[in-house]
């Protein structure tokens, strides 16, 4: 059943690191996919479960360039048990998800950790495949057709966890049921902070129907660091999301890219969490829920509408309807 939303005790924190939360474990003969593994956060992610003994496939929409971003970070690039692979995968075609899904299927390989990284951020109006919003389509709908197409590997592993990137974005935005695609008005952060909360409650029903098959899912917010993620978040939107003030001074303390990434890595290793699943967290730690009225939740929590199950199931719901894909 899905696990109480509350702190647990994790002796982690927001400064922690991927190879804190690694110390120890040996990850050897365990396979993880992970998408958005060519750059920042996702990189640093394969970085660690490859130093800890995994063996980590990185799905990418240019897969040159992000072979180019692994070598450059020191990693052993290539097929064989120990290194990293790189394979071709663009979230917001189906077509491509299908296709990679495929051929992962066709090599018989089970799947320990998926960590569902890859996103986009507050970009100008872009609609993809039948018309949908680009952040919709690629945070959320690309990464649900995905994990459902990978199922039958996920199934195969032992124990397998699936963490999905959500972050403090959600509380932007509860899904907007009578409008998911802006089709009437586009506003990006709303946009954003939808596919957001999406991405938390597909963990949310996730967990529920993956508990029996011996998967467990989580989401996390992985706080603020500076990534290419940020790429069309100019200054007068830094300053309107109290990033900055009037002068350009940074007014909140960012991560290090070791401790963005620690949540995820925590969240598919760590026995702390065995036996749980269905939560949102942050800071290497279960978040508690938050009255999104308390002007000091706006950075920490979650938001009640990210533990809503029935919005959830609602949720998942529409997806299957949208990309004609349900494991279950």
């Amino acid at each position: 059943m899905t696990s109480t939303q509350k702190p647990i005790g994790s002796g982690f924190g927001a400064a922690s690191t991927t190879s804190e939360v690694l110390a120890g474990l040996d990850l050897t003969g365990r396979f993880a996919v992970v998408t958005g593994g060519g750059s920042g956060l996702g990189l640093e992610d394969v970085r660690a479960l490859s130093a800890a003994g995994a063996t980590v496939l990185v799905p990418a929409r240019r897969p040159d360039e992000a072979r180019a971003a692994l070598a450059g970070a020191g990693l052993e690039v290539g097929a064989g048990a120990g290194r990293v692979e790189v394979d071709q995968l663009d979230l917001s075609d189906l077509d491509s998800v299908r296709a990679f899904a495929s051929r992962f299927l066709d090599s018989g390989r089970g799947i320990d950790y998926l960590i569902n990284c890859a996103g986009v951020m507050a970009p100008p109006l872009t609609r993809v495949g039948p018309g949908w919003e680009l952040q919709f389509a690629t945070n959320h709908l690309g990464h649900f057709a995905l994990t459902n197409l990978l199922w039958p590997a996920l199934a195969a592993g032992d124990g397998a966890r699936v963490a999905a990137f959500s972050s403090r974005g959600h509380k932007f935005s509860d899904i907007r049921w009578e409008d998911p695609q802006f089709e009437k008005e586009y506003d990006r952060w709303q946009a954003y902070g939808q596919s957001k909360t999406a991405n938390v409650l597909f963990a949310l029903h996730l967990d529920l129907l993956a508990e029996a098959s011996g998967v467990r899912a989580f989401s996390l917010n992985p706080g603020g660091i500076r990534t290419n993620l940020q790429r069309h978040v100019v200054p007068e939107d830094q300053l309107t999301l109290g990033w900055i003030d009037s002068e350009g001074n940074s007014l909140i303390t960012w991560k290090s890219v070791e401790a963005g990434a620690a949540t995820a890595a925590w969240a598919v290793t760590s026995p702390a969490l065995d036996g749980m699943g269905g939560v949102y967290l942050e800071d290497c730690e279960v978040a508690p829920i938050v009255d999104p009225e308390d002007p000091n939740s706006i950075r920490t929590g979650l938001n009640p509408w990210g533990a809503d199950a029935k919005a959830a199931a609602r949720l998942w719901d529409l997806s299957a309807e949208l990309t004609g894909i349900n494991a279950f």
